[in-house]
């Protein structure tokens, strides 16, 4: 009986360091194919032009490489929606922990870790169908696709993970 286990384990363990060394190549091949195929980009832009440039136009005669917006871009959602998740998030987890009974909180938590579970298609979605064009009429621009609406969107993918991991904190 005892071989028979130990046959199994030793099965098992092939078999997972197998599946996880298929993996960590899968990972190498697929880096080492963005890298080749990303590396001909430089022969048309320099590196500095590359990073520091203020225009992304690929399809442009000339092209222009330049990532410099979309970092910027990034990098401010990012703050946002920072800004508006994690005192919401940590707010709503020190309520369901401290100020709600207990069955209130045995009723809000599994919605909050429900909304977990969206897809972010799904909150990308209501961001352009609903979001933008109340955003758009409310403020009466020419677009309701800005930086709010990504900020409101991610910060809204983001509170249920906050305020799960500071409720069970």
């Amino acid at each position: 009986m005892a071989n028979k286990r130990q046959i199994t384990e030793r099965t098992m363990r092939i078999l997972f360091f197998v599946v996880a060394s298929a993996s960590i190549v899968m990972l190498f091949m697929i880096m080492i194919f963005l890298f080749m195929e990303g590396i001909p980009i430089f022969d048309e832009v320099s590196v500095k032009n590359f990073i520091f440039g203020k225009y992304w136009y690929p399809t442009s005669e000339p092209p222009d490489f330049g990532i410099l917006s979309l970092i910027v871009a990034s990098l401010s959602v990012t703050l946002l929606s920072a800004l508006i998740s994690i005192p919401l998030g940590i707010l709503t987890a020190i309520y369901i922990a401290e100020i709600a009974s207990k069955k209130v909180g045995e009723i809000i938590k599994p919605m909050v870790e429900l909304l977990a579970a969206l897809p972010s298609v799904v909150i990308g979605f209501f961001g352009m169908v609903l979001v933008a064009p109340f955003l758009q009429n409310i403020f009466n621009i020419p677009t309701g696709l800005n930086l709010f609406n990504a900020s409101l969107m991610l910060a809204f993918m983001s509170i249920p993970t906050i305020c799960s991991l500071s409720e069970d904190a």
